[in-house]
């Protein structure tokens, strides 16, 4: 056989399996079909099937176990995760996008969230602000807020979103850990936080919307400028102290 036509059947076996696991239903821990099995299935030789196996494998999508066979793991999103972590530091204009993408992604969540999030998930929301306030290093106040964040996301009952944003948790936690060793921008995200949550509670479109598009803006101020010594931090802290003399 043909190189060519050799990766072309490995490719239509890889494409095969991954069509078998969607219409399975299959998830992370389940087994799938022996070599054998799935040799007969798709009638494909063994050494074909052997190929793919080896290509999910690297894609961190199944991993051999004794006695067991090949079982679907989650290992992929780790090493998306660990490729955005390796290139998270390389512009600005990539942390500017990554917040682009917040804002087209939790600026749309609610009408899903209107209807699937319950009580339960909007205390947990509220228990993680409050300990953000409470947090005894940046890093940890970053988890916290990222963790609010996610928690909303996940309600919205999209698989591929959730796994997304999860994938993209190195740069998003990043953008969050900046400007959260400041007690004022703490208690600015805890209230920019509880804003949403009560909006979400009494299913108001319009204050979800307002409440969201104004913290997703503040974070955008936290990314360095490029043309300032000061960067963003100067001004998120400057519209920080503004607000409280308002509310004074």
């Amino acid at each position: 056989m043909e190189v060519g036509a050799r990766a072309s059947a490995v490719d239509g076996m890889v494409d095969h399996i991954r069509g078998l696991i969607r219409e399975r239903g299959l998830t992370v821990g389940d087994v799938l079909p022996s070599e054998a099995e799935l040799a007969v299935m798709f009638d494909a030789s063994r050494n074909t099937v052997r190929e793919a196996f080896r290509t999910l494998k690297a894609y961190g999508v199944a991993e051999s176990r004794q006695k067991v066979g090949a079982v679907l793991t989650g290992q992929h999103q780790s090493a998306m995760r660990d490729l955005f972590s390796f290139a998270m530091d390389i512009s600005v204009d990539a942390f500017r996008d990554i917040q682009g993408y917040r804002r087209l992604t939790e600026m749309s969540l609610f009408d899903p969230l209107s209807t699937r999030i319950t009580e339960a998930t909007l205390i947990g929301m509220e228990g993680l602000n409050a300990r953000i306030l409470q947090a005894g290093t940046p890093e940890e106040a970053s988890e916290l807020d990222y963790q609010f964040h996610k928690l909303m996301v996940d309600a919205a009952g999209n698989r591929t979103l959730s796994e997304t944003y999860g994938m993209l948790k190195p740069v998003i936690g990043r953008l969050m850990l900046a400007g959260k060793s400041q007690r004022l921008v703490l208690e600015s995200i805890a209230s920019e936080h509880a804003d949403i949550v009560r909006a979400l509670r009494e299913r108001d479109r319009i204050g979800f919307a307002y409440h969201m598009d104004r913290h997703l803006d503040a974070g955008l101020e936290f990314i360095p400028a490029a043309d300032g010594p000061r960067g963003g931090q100067g001004a998120a802290l400057k519209r920080v102290k503004g607000r409280e003399k308002r509310d004074a």
